[in-house]
């Protein structure tokens, strides 16, 4: 929910019963907490209808969340609140597609689809991939198009945006196995097609880029009135620009317009395309990180390659992180180098800076380890510690539920060597059942120390 409505304001909308089945004990907490995106309005079992609807309509967000695709590869771009992420956070992520075109010879068509499928990388326990594929009509052939859309479709199971100013062809596309009901992204409604475009998109109940040649935001705005009057609600725009200057800027003033200015024409998602702005894959890969940060909701590239989408994904997954919830990995115990009964048993928190930066110089010390890994609320080991998070009696509550006495046949932990002065304690919270090492103080020291552990 938007904080375009005060608690006070949306208690007015409320039963004021203070039931407290919604979990919260009076109607004016409730409403705090849907002011501050802590709750959902559902949540309230006795909310009139009258009140779903002007709390809904006063609170929507001033960007429209656009869905593309179903099932698993569903995403939705856009539903935005905020210029920068410090602000609060931003939601949902952009989306990174793959342009292919029936000019395209079969072979190149097919690396480049396996290039974007097998394009995928686990970090901090998620997955991180591509997203989509842009199947652009350039030979007007709408069988050849048709063909390739529902192709590229069976290979990689992405969602798709179908390319093409022909009407007649986008139907034929729509038309092709699976296409429909793969919820594609239609790509465009223009100046001179958007009647018929539009009818398309509303009989299939498909969402709809609104795009014009001039780069003007003005004309943007009067062309997609026209479409959202004629019944539209998913729309994403295409300002038409094709350098990376003027993308930036009509990025940046659609993102403005739309939520300092309250401008609904431009409170869509924007799509841009670094594939059509220049040849050198490395500007084009340079863009697209740009458009990530400010403000892209879908970025279309010319290949998917795993050095293109691991660095732009990384940085996705930072951008769209909560700044007031730190990246971290689950607890538990994380086996490195095939670790046995008798391998070293280090020690430290969730926070995933640190968990990256462990796991590399242990993975490089070929010494195999567990690692012990610790709920601190995503925190580092000195931030931890000093938040009473990372402390000796949560440790050993920590160390009891782990399971790692069953995992080792030693008694020996290994702790960072910045809380060393914690490691009395923890051996005596543990009952001198566990043997307390301190370790070194920098993760860049731990593959010689763990090759003198071994060694000893």
């Amino acid at each position: 929910m938007s904080v375009a409505l005060t608690g006070l304001e949306i208690f007015k909308q409320l039963p004021k019963t203070n039931c407290g089945d919604c979990g919260v004990p009076t109607c004016l907490a409730f409403a705090m907490k849907l002011a501050q995106a802590a709750a959902e309005l559902g949540e309230c079992p006795h909310v009139t209808e009258a009140a779903v609807a002007a709390l809904s309509e006063a609170s929507a967000p001033p960007i429209r969340g656009v869905e593309i695709g179903s099932g698993d590869s569903k995403f939705k771009v856009g539903e935005e609140l905020v210029m920068f992420r410090h602000e609060k956070t931003f939601y949902n992520n952009p989306g990174y597609g793959l342009q292919l075109s029936t000019s395209m010879d079969d072979a190149v068509v097919d690396t480049k689809l396996a290039e974007a499928k097998a394009s995928q990388f686990e970090r901090v326990g998620q997955l991180l991939k591509a997203d989509c594929i842009a199947v652009k009509n350039d030979s007007g052939d709408a069988a050849a198009f048709a063909a390739l859309s529902a192709k590229a479709l069976a290979a990689t199971g992405f969602p798709l945006i179908l390319m093409s100013d022909d009407p007649d062809a986008i139907k034929t596309a729509i038309d092709a196995p699976g296409v429909k009901d793969s919820h594609p992204l239609l790509y465009a409604a223009t100046d001179s097609n958007h009647e018929a475009m539009t009818a398309i998109a509303k009989e299939a109940d498909l969402p709809l880029v609104v795009k014009v040649e001039s780069g003007s935001l003005e004309d943007l705005s009067a062309l997609t009135e026209k479409v959202a009057a004629a019944g539209i609600k998913d729309i994403v725009l295409d300002p038409g620009s094709r350098n990376a200057a003027d993308t930036h800027k009509n990025l940046v003033h659609v993102r403005r317009s739309a939520l300092k200015s309250g401008h609904k024409p431009l409170g869509y998602p924007v799509i841009t395309f670094p594939c059509e702005e220049t040849d050198n894959e490395l500007l084009e890969t340079m863009y697209a990180s740009l458009y990530t940060m400010k403000y892209g909701g879908i970025m279309v590239m010319s290949g998917l390659e795993a050095w293109k989408v691991l660095p732009l994904t990384v940085l996705r997954q930072n951008i769209f992180t909560d700044p007031q919830r730190p990246m971290q990995v689950d607890e538990g115990m994380y086996p490195i180098n095939n670790p046995t009964a008798d391998s070293p048993v280090i020690l430290t928190t969730n926070f995933s800076l640190t968990y990256f930066m462990v796991t590399g110089e242990v993975e490089a010390s070929k010494v195999p380890t567990w690692i012990a890994i610790m709920d601190a609320e995503g925190m580092s080991v000195l931030t931890a510690w000093a938040a009473g998070k990372f402390v000796p009696d949560r440790i050993a509550k920590f160390i009891k539920r782990s399971g790692m006495a069953e995992k080792v046949n030693h008694n020996s932990l290994i702790i960072p060597g910045y809380v060393a002065q914690m490691s009395g304690e923890l051996e005596d919270e543990l009952n001198g059942d566990w043997k307390i090492q301190v370790g070194s103080r920098e993760a860049t020291d731990l593959t010689v120390f763990l090759r003198d552990w071994s060694a000893a």
